[in-house]
């Protein structure tokens, strides 16, 4: 299995508008993420993780040709507002499968109105095979990739991580229910939410993603949806052995 971070960012991405701080202003390309989203190849498979704001600029980035489906943890604007970019691969692939959780398929027939009750045809539309995921249920795509929904918590709003076999992908969350912890152990790889150093309302803040790795004990974790606080290379060093700070572009097999 071949991961690649497409994104590492939080929300506003990094650099930040309108900000001069060090991480921002830094010419260290670890410092330039873009918002969160990942790509899981696996045999013949293509999985993309979130639709992400950047999508477009990540696809053309990472060389994207084809994908076999899309998995969306939630509907917040950085992790979907990339969906009508899939259009070009519905272009030469035809219609896509799309997974998500009941409440982001709410929020997304709402947002995304015009692709599921279209009013005109010209100018092409996403083509999606909508697929509903319940949390503790596996299914397949692909080759002997199985994929579980796990369900995290991002403030008050149910999220889905995903593990696929030994590889989980959990971001955007505060708390993890213990069912979903259970769902999390004897992992190869991790990665997970860890927004900055402080705490935050919202995300895993640095101490609380390090309690959760060192209970799950993983063999690598890697922290991503970082925000202009995090600076790479000064704050590597508040790291323990086998966990890092993503960044974009990393590939990990």
């Amino acid at each position: 299995m071949k991961l690649t971070f497409l994104g590492t960012g939080t929300s506003t991405g990094v650099p930040s508008i309108a900000c001069d701080c060090e991480t921002c202003l830094s010419e260290d390309p670890r410092d330039k993420r873009l918002r969160v989203s990942i790509l899981i190849e696996h045999r013949d498979t293509k999985i993309l993780v979130d639709t992400s704001i950047d999508f477009r600029q990540q696809a053309l980035r990472a060389k994207i040709r084809r994908l076999d489906a899309v998995l969306l943890t939630h509907c917040h604007v950085d992790h979907v507002f990339g969906l009508d970019d899939i259009r070009p691969l519905n272009f030469r692939y035809g219609a896509m499968g799309v997974y998500a959780n009941e409440i982001a398929w709410t929020d997304l027939r709402r947002i995304f109105r015009y692709i599921f009750e279209p009013t005109h045809f010209g100018g092409g539309l996403p083509q999606l095979i909508p697929h509903t995921v319940v949390p503790g249920s596996p299914f397949c795509i692909g080759e002997d990739l199985e994929i579980t929904p796990l369900e995290v918590i991002h403030g008050k709003l149910p999220v889905i991580a995903y593990r696929f076999n030994d590889f989980a992908y959990a971001t955007d969350l505060k708390s993890i229910p213990p069912a979903s912890m259970d769902g999390l152990r004897d992992l190869d790889v991790l990665v997970l939410d860890c927004v900055r150093i402080k705490p935050h309302s919202t995300h895993l803040c640095l101490d609380e993603a390090l309690e959760i790795i060192a209970e799950l004990k993983p063999k690598r974790s890697y922290l991503t949806h970082l925000n202009h606080d995090i600076l790479h290379h000064r704050d590597s060093a508040l790291l323990p052995e086998n966990v890092w700070f993503a960044h974009d572009e990393l590939v990990v097999d």
